[in-house]
């Protein structure tokens, strides 16, 4: 059987790897926040190369400022390496849970779910999966700090990655999270078809 191999997907310009792609870009319009498709590479040493998915700007919170993000549907051994590579190049001068420099948040599939809590309950348990390193939806990647992280829009109305604790998750404005994921989820490419993403 040959390797199956993702559709490339175009949305608001740029070319995706694959539609899962182009749906967390969705997500990111939905959610308001400015973001870059692929905008460096990097020589990590070793013949190593990498190339992060997303770049984003002006993100709230405890992952405040810009913020690398991965999208792994699934995760090969080349690709955990380049990831734990990218991140220890950063975190050798990270502080106690101060951002790194290489903070990134690598993300899986949409999170699946027809409330918010079931989203939250998809993320909490894809970022304490026993799985080797990167964690998928976890700050281990950002901070150094092994909490699950749930991407959403706060209470006024900015992106941010919101820590897996009820003091932290009462800030996120659930409904408008929810919506967001729905409309990536919802996201059609077909035959030229261009999503709708209207913040909500």
């Amino acid at each position: 059987m040959s390797i199956l191999k993702a559709i490339n997907t175009e949305y608001k310009g740029y070319r995706f790897r694959s539609r899962l792609e182009a749906r967390w870009a969705v997500f990111f319009d939905a959610c308001g926040v400015e973001w870059e498709y692929e905008p460096e590479g990097y020589d990590l040493g070793d013949g190593i190369y990498y190339l992060p998915d997303f770049l984003l700007h002006d993100v709230a919170g405890r992952a405040g400022g810009d913020l690398y993000v991965e999208v792994k549907g699934n995760m090969s051994d080349a690709d955990a390496e380049k990831i734990n590579r990218f991140i220890s190049i950063g975190a050798a001068e990270a502080k106690d849970y101060g951002k790194i420099q290489t903070a990134i948040l690598v993300v899986g599939k949409i999170p699946e779910g027809n409330s918010i809590d079931d989203i939250i309950s998809f993320i909490c348990t894809e970022a304490y999966q026993n799985r080797k390193e990167p964690y998928y939806y976890n700050f281990s990647s950002i901070d150094l700090d092994y909490f699950a992280a749930h991407p959403g829009i706060n209470r006024d109305g900015k992106f941010e990655l919101f820590g897996d604790d009820s003091n932290y998750l009462c800030d996120m404005d659930e409904s408008a999270t929810e919506a967001a994921y729905r409309k990536a989820r919802q996201a059609r490419f077909e035959h030229g078809e261009t999503p709708d993403f209207r913040r909500y």
